[in-house]
């Protein structure tokens, strides 16, 4: 029987948690919900626990210090009960109960082992080729990262997509790419109120990205993760990408 915990990671995120804690907390086939604030100096934590009384499912873990999005992971799945876990990010817009039942099904039913978003505005390139491989919604059997957290607490703070995306490729995980045509991820220069400050986020997280994998490999990952799918938008990859692909 497949069982959910919704992991969601949340930094200064009290102006988006509710609107994607409502849409978790009634949400019937999710068993448990663990918000992980990791040292929000804004009333995140607040926000989240503001849910308990009514959702006693929902568990909220308070991180002394801000130690990004991979540490405040690691702490949630450490915590968490279920045979599976939903990752989603704390601050998307437009998330509703279909679209997490969507992500959902393909492993509950059986068809694939994990699956991945694509949202609406995914970068263009990601949505042309039917993958977004840097999402961070998706579900995967909690063992296959249970069984690493010394591993994930040793990443930098941004690298646990790409982790998850080995693992996915060395277990040969059948993937649901499943489309979120009305769900979006703010931009971090819209969350930070500047463009000078959204790009040095965007600059650390695509750091800390390859600091994880060697640049050339990330094509790699890309090609290796659209063979194993299950579901998705099947378009080809142009023939000079299909030639840097290291051997």
């Amino acid at each position: 029987m497949t069982t959910i915990t919704c992991i969601l990671p949340a930094y200064n995120e009290a102006p988006r948690i509710g609107a994607v804690l409502e849409r978790v907390l009634d949400h019937r086939q999710i068993a448990e919900v663990i918000v992980i604030d990791d040292g929000s100096s804004d009333g995140t934590a607040e926000t989240a626990e503001g849910y308990r009384d009514a959702h006693p499912h929902l568990r909220v873990l308070r991180q002394t210090q801000n130690g990004g999005k991979t540490a405040a992971v690691a702490a949630g799945i450490a915590e968490a009960a279920g045979s599976h876990l939903l990752l989603l990010d704390s601050d998307l817009l437009g998330l509703t109960h279909a679209d997490l039942g969507a992500l959902i099904a393909p492993v509950a039913s059986g068809e694939a082992d994990v699956t991945i978003s694509l949202r609406r505005n995914a970068p263009r390139i990601w949505r042309m080729i039917g993958l977004d491989y840097i999402s961070g919604e998706r579900v995967i059997p909690r063992e296959m990262l249970g069984a690493r957290l010394d591993a994930l607490n040793a990443l930098p703070r941004f690298g646990l997509e790409v982790f998850m995306n080995r693992l996915w490729i060395a277990e040969r995980a059948r993937i649901a790419v499943v489309s979120w045509p009305g769900v979006d991820s703010p931009m971090k220069s819209a969350k930070l109120g500047n463009w000078r400050a959204g790009v040095a986020a965007d600059a650390r997280m695509i750091r800390d990205i390859f600091r994880t994998i060697a640049p050339h490999r990330a094509l790699g990952q890309i090609v290796a993760m659209r063979s194993l799918r299950v579901r998705g938008e099947a378009q080809a990859l142009p023939r000079k990408w299909l030639e840097r692909i290291p051997r």
